[in-house]
């Protein structure tokens, strides 16, 4: 039996602090942290229930931050090139170690990692991680690495802007300046000469737009060559190796897949050579790209992904659904725009670079994203993706600190999550739309895998012979063996009763029978009998803000 990936993002740091009180800008002694110890058989169990089948813990390699661990041997990193006192999980400053901040002992910090690995196995769901590929921290130095391991610009001339000899990418000749980054109260952060940013910015004068905080690694493509950009893969860039060595120490410990950060910003090329390495050594390991450019999904399927963000399509389609700004039949374009690659698209409505739908900034009502959760969920048989607390409604319009109040749940500061804080670990005092919520967020999740025909079947959209439905409804059918789904979403606020019209085609494409069936709502649990005629049409209620999933046995 194949089985449909329903992963949940968990902020390792974040979900589970059960400080109450944190302080805006607060350090880790005032606001606490997130332990990796937190996450225990009890919480992966009721996360299981919920229809998981993977876990992607983000922040788990070691990043840079303003709290000092030298003490246990850790590099400490100057904070005018951190971001907030925690720091983001994307500048990493240690490829080969764990963050410190999640660890009950930090010595042991390794060994606690791989025992959470292992509870999440022992609880039958998979481990994500993330791969940092196109950056990292200013202050980038291994100090765990293996022996035999060179670090990323151990062996760089730096005297040359680019060579594939390189690592990274060389302002020669010039000190970074730093005159425009925030006001910080720490020492100023010196570097000579300096290096390019994460975000392709390759001149010495970052600004506090620019991903400042790291810098960009370097395979082999020069981007200010005299004619523009160009290509230097043969010989195979220093770069590639190690990058690809760091893949393989990861898969080593047990990890099932990596989500790759900024996966479009290294060369396709480069992803062919390294998963073709990683996978032959670990057949079962699995890669998720982050790629905004709609133009590049191809090339870097090709290039061995196996799933893809489908972010500026299908997201960006759902949220204008969601908050009335483009009609339901848009959607049907979206999908049609990836036919060939749908079981690559990973939907979601909520990550750690998005903000909350329950936040003032996207619907301002969590229960307005179940319909359009309803469509990443069961619309194929691609990845469906939930962030942790989005099943509660957590709205993210705290002031956390360096990200201030913008809809999105931090990444750079200690802090408290209050409905994790409570869904997971205080459950007595989540209220009952945050009980409701979670509740609808389960059903939703463990259908598309318990029922064949959402896990695995054959879709059909609807909308075309149902224009009714066009603005506000999306209808569609999947079908495995004998069983049909007819599934209908509802955006509006208001029930509807929707004709939807079984056009001619599909009977013939499916060899559908017709005649009268027996059928069940999963849903509301209504039973029913349903009358299956080409061209005619199957009344259904939906709920305002919600669907019906109506099983027919054929």
């Amino acid at each position: 039996m194949s089985e449909k990936p329903v992963i949940y993002q968990i902020f390792t740091r974040l979900f589970g602090n059960r400080h109450e009180h944190p302080v805006v800008n607060g350090g880790i002694g005032e606001n606490g942290c997130g332990k990796m110890n937190d996450i225990d058989g009890a919480v992966l169990a009721r996360i299981r229930q919920m229809g998981v089948t993977h876990i992607w813990l983000t922040g788990v390699i070691r990043h840079a931050t303003a709290t000092d661990y030298s003490e246990a041997g850790i590099p400490r990193q100057t904070p005018m090139v951190v971001k907030g006192k925690a720091g983001s999980p994307y500048a990493i400053t240690d490829y080969y170690d764990v963050d410190p901040d999640l660890a009950e002992d930090v010595e042991r910090r390794m060994d606690e990692f791989t025992a959470l690995v292992a509870r999440i196995h022992q609880a039958g769901m998979k481990v994500v991680i993330d791969f940092v590929p196109n950056h990292v921290a200013r202050e980038y130095r291994s100090v765990c690495k293996p022996d035999n391991v060179r670090d990323l610009g151990q062996d760089d001339d730096t005297f040359l802007h680019f060579s594939t000899r390189n690592n990274f990418y060389y302002c020669w000749g010039h000190d970074l300046d730093v005159s425009q980054l925030p006001d910080n109260d720490g020492p100023a952060y010196q570097e000579h000469p300096a290096r390019a940013t994460g975000n392709d910015q390759f001149g010495w004068c970052p600004c506090a737009n620019d991903w400042y905080e790291t810098v960009k690694l370097n395979y082999g493509i020069d981007y200010c060559d005299a004619g523009g950009r160009s290509e230097h893969f043969h010989p195979i860039p220093d770069t590639w190796g190690k990058m690809t060595d760091i893949l393989l120490f990861w898969a080593a410990k047990g990890i099932d897949a990596f989500r790759c950060d900024m996966a479009e910003m290294v060369p396709a090329a480069f992803w062919h050579w390294a998963t073709d390495k990683v996978k032959f050594a670990h057949q079962n390991v699995r890669f998720i790209g982050e790629v905004y450019d709609p133009a590049q999904y191809r090339n870097y399927i090709a290039a061995g992904f196996d799933y893809l963000y489908d972010k500026v399509g299908m997201y960006d389609c759902l949220r204008d659904v969601i908050c009335g700004r483009r009609p339901t039949a848009d959607i049907t374009r979206q999908w049609q725009v990836n036919d060939d690659i749908l079981s690559h698209m990973l939907y979601f409505l909520e990550n750690h670079d998005e903000q909350r739908v329950a936040s003032d900034f996207f619907a301002a009502d969590a229960r307005k994203g179940i319909p359009g959760m309803m469509v990443c969920a069961w619309l194929n048989s691609s990845p469906v993706m939930v962030y942790a607390g989005q099943e509660f409604g957590e709205r993210g319009m705290d002031h956390e600190g360096f990200s201030g109040c913008d809809g999105r749940t931090t990444i750079f500061d200690y802090w408290t999550v209050d409905t994790l804080r409570r869904g997971y670990y205080d459950r007595r005092r989540l209220r009952k739309a945050e009980k409701d919520l979670c509740e609808a967020y389960a059903r939703m999740l463990n259908l598309a895998n318990s029922e064949e025909a959402l896990r695995e079947g054959a879709f059909y959209d609807l909308m075309y012979v149902n224009p009714q439905l066009a603005e506000r409804q999306f209808a569609f059918l999947r079908k495995s063996g004998n069983q049909l789904m007819l599934v209908v979403v509802n955006f509006d606020e208001r029930e509807a009763e929707c004709q939807v019209s079984i056009p001619e085609h599909v009977f013939g494409w499916w060899q559908l029978a017709e005649g009268l069936f027996p059928a069940t709502d999963l849903l509301s649990g209504t039973k029913s009998i349903v009358e299956l005629r080409p061209n005619q049409s199957v009344t259904v209620k939906v709920p305002a803000l919600g669907g019906c999933l109506v099983k027919i046995q054929l």
